[in-house]
């Protein structure tokens, strides 16, 4: 199973890396804002990561890690 973290203080909110997500797990945590005042992404299922990396390859910002 691969493990996915954000650097959620650098995320701008963009969903770039939601929509690159083949499984849908990843979101904009819409109930909150990080310290720049963007809506952070989130994994919604852990469990349902497949590893491959999409999110992280789109994202703009370099936040995202992905550890297989």
């Amino acid at each position: 199973m691969a493990k996915i973290t954000f650097k959620e203080n650098l995320c701008k909110g963009c969903g770039m890396c939601v929509n690159a997500c083949p499984k849908n797990i990843l979101e904009l945590d819409k109930t909150r804002l990080n310290v720049k005042g963007y809506h952070p992404a989130v994994i919604k299922d852990q469990e349902k990561c497949i590893g491959c990396t999409s999110c992280a390859i789109m994202c703009p910002d370099v936040v995202i890690t992905v550890e297989r």
